[in-house]
């Protein structure tokens, strides 16, 4: 592992560690209020870059926190939370880990930001997310 990736995932495991909150469990009441079914997740590029679009049907609208560690078993801690802002850092133990942010604009539009290191590689993505109807 290089220095700076080493130097990444040491601040994400302080960051949970040093966290005000990290004994609380998740919890998602700005997350209720959204709804479920397939949601289109659109990527932001950075300038030059292509962004991509894909589909994903959510029946646990916390799958939004971890979309780079979906299938992993996270340890989740509250960072900030408001009526319309979530704010969550997780460790995936040797999977990597990360935070997101969610900004909630309806129950059928959110934009998220998510860093973090997963395969041993920085992640770092915007996009928006939007319902666009029922699973299939």
């Amino acid at each position: 592992m290089t220095t700076g990736l080493h130097a990444l995932r040491v601040a994400v495991t302080m960051l949970i560690a040093a966290s005000p909150t990290a004994s609380q469990a998740l919890s998602a009441p700005p997350l209720k209020g959204l709804e479920p079914g397939e949601w289109e997740l659109r990527e932001r590029p950075e300038e030059g870059e292509r962004g991509g679009v894909r589909n994903i049907c959510l029946a646990d609208m916390r799958q939004l926190i971890q979309l780079r560690h979906a299938r992993n078993s996270c340890k989740r801690l509250t960072v900030d939370e408001s009526a319309k802002r979530l704010a969550i850092s997780y460790d995936c133990a040797g999977a990597g880990g990360g935070r997101t942010d969610i900004r909630i604009e309806t129950p059928r539009l959110v934009q998220i930001r998510s860093q973090g290191v997963a395969d041993g590689a920085p992640f770092s993505f915007s996009m928006e997310a939007r319902r666009i109807g029922a699973c299939h």
